[in-house]
């Protein structure tokens, strides 16, 4: 019996009985092309795997499958290409539900059901039209070594209000990043637009995430408030003491969707490959690669968290939130609010 063990299971791998473990989509052909605002190191990462998982799809930019911009440099691109009525994408892996809901709303999305929306433990379109993918978590942060967390605002709202952070604060742009716009809409709805009269009276720098690290680094910045995954990739790839402030009134989680563009506005019409790829990153395989990436699993139950981080069902619970339809309907008034309240740097 044991001389025709190997036998049985060569015989059993020709029919199918049993899978092979190095099975792939191989029926899923023709080009592809992504927009994403993810890390580059990211990107890298997923070209490797989508390239071994879809050996037969080709890449639609020079080798890569994604093309990488900030979030409101996509959406110019976007809208540019809108006016062409074909887009040069065939998904996007960038912004938030708000820029979901207006790309559905102009018909510019498919329509499309997968069987992974059983398993998500964040909001997604129920009629299939987009999906969270990753999780970005916006935090407060601070240097251990400068300053320690009894001297430092415990909530967004003091971030704001506590008048002895005047000249030593920081955060992004909404006007032109995501994330930032998705955060200063929940806290304008949560405290009001006063919130950013608190920003602009306590002379709040508007920057970079890079130059906002640096400046905590050197005591020039006291606390900041920053995505939590650029401070979590720091300490992990540069060795940096800089730690994160999970606020007491809440976390601000901000999930980034998988969108597939209507087969006739896209790049490729290649509509099998993007629902296909859009299995895959709802799956365990393609989660990890954005919890490698410092960001949040969508599944519900997978347990692995960014470097550093903490429970992803902890943050849920804690989470702010955000009306991501007053996000997209009041965008204009709250950039509006926020540059008349704020200066913009």
């Amino acid at each position: 019996m044991k001389k025709l063990l190997p036998l049985i299971l060569a015989l059993a791998l020709i029919v199918g009985i049993v899978p092979s473990a190095s099975a792939v989509n191989e029926d899923v052909s023709g080009t592809l092309m992504i927009y994403t605002s993810m890390y580059q190191f990211v990107i890298d990462m997923m070209d490797e795997a989508i390239k071994a998982e879809f050996p037969n799809l080709v890449p639609g930019n020079e080798g890569s499958f994604f093309f990488y911009g900030g979030t409101g440099s996509l959406q110019t691109k976007i809208a540019g290409e809108m006016e062409t009525g074909t887009l040069g994408c065939d998904m996007m892996l960038v912004a938030e539900p708000a820029y979901s809901l207006e790309l559905k709303e102009g018909g510019w999305l498919h329509q499309y059901e997968t069987d992974a929306a059983a398993n998500l433990r964040f909001p997604y379109d129920e009629e299939g039209y987009w999906y969270p993918v990753r999780v970005c978590n916006m935090v407060l942060a601070y240097n251990p070594e400068l300053k320690t967390p009894d001297e430092l605002p415990k909530t967004f709202e003091a971030f704001a209000k506590d008048a002895s952070l005047k000249g030593k604060i920081s955060m992004g742009n909404p006007l032109t990043s995501g994330t930032t716009m998705a955060a200063v809409a929940a806290l304008s709805d949560k405290y009001g637009y006063e919130y950013f009269d608190g920003l602009g009276a306590n002379n709040v720098m508007i920057e970079s995430g890079s130059t906002a690290l640096a400046k905590l680094e050197t005591g020039e910045c006291d606390v900041i408030m920053i995505l939590e995954e650029s401070v979590l990739k720091n300490r992990k790839e540069k060795g940096s003491k800089l730690a994160c402030i999970y606020p007491e009134d809440g976390v601000i989680l901000i999930p980034s969707t998988v969108m597939t563009v209507a087969e006739e506005k896209s790049a490729n019409m290649n509509i099998e490959a993007c629902e296909a790829i859009t299995d895959w990153l709802l799956s365990e395989e393609g989660q990890k690669f954005m919890t490698e990436g410092y960001m949040h699993s969508v599944l519900t139950g997978f347990t692995t968290v960014p470097y550093d981080s903490v429970d992803t069902d902890g943050l849920i619970a804690a989470d702010m939130g955000v009306d991501w339809v007053r996000c997209y309907t009041q965008r204009e008034e709250i950039r509006t609010q926020f540059q008349e309240k704020v200066t913009v740097q």
